[in-house]
This record gives C-alpha cells, sequence and structure tokens, in this order.
C-alpha cells in the first residue's frame, strides 16, 4: 500500500483552531513564565531592530541615491527578530492581541484573562527592550560612533516626535495585521525553513513599509532617547506608545475575527460541547450532529477544545 506525506501546509480551519488552543495552553501559563518568556521576546525583537538600524544608519551613501533600497535592506534583516520568538517559542504582545481574543470570543478562556495576560506581557516586552537599548546597545559602544548614533536619533524622532497621533495609530492598524498574518502563516507550515519565510515576507514588508510595531519601538524610541533624541519619556508614552498599542490590537483583530467567521463558526469548549451532546442524548437526539460531514479537530490529550468544521470551509 502507498503512503503518503501530510499535506506542509495545514488548512486554515486547522490553523484558526490551533490558534484557539494557543490562546487555552497561554491562559494555564504561570505568570512568572510568562513574564519572562516575554522579556525573552523584547530581547530577540530587539535583536532583529538593532540590525535593522545598523543596516539603515550605515547606508548613507546608498540613502541619497536610492533610500528605498535602504528601506528595503533594512526592513530584509530585521524579521531575524520574530523568527527567533516563534521559533523559541516566547511570548510577544502583538500576536498575542490576535490569539488571546480568539480563544476569548469562543469560551475557551475567560475575558479576564486577557487584561491579565496582555499586562504581563506588555511589562516583559518592555524590559526586555530596555535592557538591550540600554545594556547591550548603549553600553557597549557598538553604535555610538557617527552615522549610527545619529541614525538612532533620527529613526526614534521619525517613529515618535514627527508624525501626528492619528498616523501613529494608523501606521500600528497595517503593522500588526502584517504580524498577524505572520504568525498566522508559520502556524500553517510544518517545517522550519517554511516557517521562517512565511514569516519573514509579512515582517518584510511592514518594516520596509515603515509601520509602526509597539514592541519593537519600545527598543528604536528608548534607544533614541539615550543618545540624546530630543524627546521626553513622557512625549514617547503619550504619542508612539498608547498610539500604535492601540492601532496594534486593531490590525490583530482585523485578522482574528475574520478568521472565525470564516474558518472556526462552530468551534465549541469541551465542556460545553459535553453538555450539548449529553443533552441531545437525553431528548433522544443524535450524540453528536453531523459527524458525517465535518471532520473533529481537537486539543492535545487534555481535552481543552473540540471542533467541527464542515469539509468544505477548510477547503
Amino acid at each position: 500500500m502507498a503512503s503518503f506525506d501530510p499535506p506542509s501546509t495545514l488548512k486554515p480551519a486547522q490553523v484558526a483552531v490551533a490558534m484557539i488552543e494557543h490562546g487555552v495552553a497561554k491562559h494555564r501559563t504561570r505568570a512568572d513564565v510568562m513574564f519572562f518568556k516575554a522579556v525573552a521576546a523584547g530581547v530577540m525583537l530587539s535583536f532583529g531592530g538593532l540590525l535593522s538600524e545598523v543596516v539603515g544608519g550605515g547606508s548613507g551613501g546608498i540613502n541619497e541615491s536610492n533610500p528605498g533600497l535602504v528601506k528595503f535592506l533594512s526592513g530584509a534583516v530585521f524579521p531575524v527578530g520574530l523568527i527567533m520568538i516563534v521559533l523559541q517559542g516566547q511570548e510577544l504582545l502583538t500576536s498575542n492581541m490576535m490569539v488571546y481574543p480568539m480563544a476569548c470570543i469562543k469560551g475557551a478562556v475567560p475575558w479576564w484573562g486577557l487584561p491579565y495576560n496582555w499586562i504581563i506581557v506588555t511589562f516583559g516586552n518592555l524590559c526586555g527592550s530596555l535592557f538591550f537599548a540600554t545594556v547591550l546597545t548603549k553600553y557597549t559602544g557598538i553604535i555610538s560612533t557617527p552615522p549610527y548614533d545619529e541614525y538612532a536619533v533620527t529613526f526614534a524622532l521619525h517613529k515618535a516626535a514627527q508624525p501626528a497621533w492619528h498616523e501613529i495609530f494608523l501606521r500600528g492598524i497595517g503593522c500588526n495585521w502584517l504580524v498577524c498574518v505572520a504568525v498566522w502563516q508559520a502556524a500553517g507550515a510544518r517545517e522550519t525553513l517554511s516557517k521562517i519565510v512565511a514569516l519573514w515576507i509579512p515582517i518584510m514588508i511592514f518594516v520596509t513599509c515603515g509601520y509602526d510595531h509597539v514592541v519593537a519601538n519600545m527598543f528604536s524610541v528608548p534607544l533614541g532617547i539615550l543618545f540624546g533624541a530630543d524627546l521626553t519619556v513622557a512625549q514617547y508614552i503619550r504619542k508612539s506608545l498608547i498610539a500604535a498599542y492601540l492601532g496594534n490590537i486593531v490590525g490583530a483583530l482585523l485578522v482574528a475575527l475574520p478568521a472565525l467567521y470564516f474558518f472556526a463558526p462552530d468551534y465549541k469548549p469541551a465542556g460545553a460541547l459535553q453538555e450539548a451532546e449529553e443533552g441531545e442524548a437525553m431528548n433522544g437526539g443524535p450524540a453528536a450532529v453531523g459527524r458525517s460531514n465535518s471532520e473533529r479537530s481537537s486539543n492535545d490529550k487534555r481535552g481543552t477544545a473540540v471542533y467541527e468544521v464542515d469539509s468544505k470551509r477548510s477547503e
């Protein structure tokens, strides 16, 4: 009998279920573990941010004649940060903005867990970013000479001082729309190289185009302040951090909500489905409606969730 390898990419309905169940796993993670995984994610993303600034700051000659090329080169190297985060299973706020609401909306986790998770991960990402900006960048002196220090200042002002509040907010939407698409695509890939490519393309787009990522800015804006940018911490928080944060939430929901509508309309937590089946059995109905026309995806042996989806929807 011939054997066939499983497809290299999960179907959208399978990815949707995986995202919901990932939210359940996050809810079950201890707060201290979540926090330190978020700290590590802040450091990893800052590695990508530093590399991007080194490429952008060191390409002054090219920038004068071909600024678009320099933006592309900076965008092309930045994704290494998110790639390391995903492959190591760390916690990044912007992807949690997609995953956690999906689990809450479907009743797999309680709504109080959403702000609880976001607050912990926010401060974890911030601590990791500030540590990297201060200890591993400023104090090491690796970009403390022109043109790199000047570029760090200019970049921070470009991110947090020059744009209007609404512009940063809208840039945040575009940014996290792409970031969540990247995380979604990586979740659907079954092997490492495909995950890397799936992550790289959308992240390269958002960095090249200049959209605003709240966690990436936690590194780049404070770094510019450390190098003397005419920008206070209060101005950064009021204008950049809050605007990008809110925009990133909207961008994440633009991926999460359509995904639930398109691919997981019939998802039910294990407890709710069990009660429904017991009620049907008591009333003389079928134990599980539509099993002949659906395929069930479940969580691991812990049984956190059971999902039924029309096979036509999974195409």
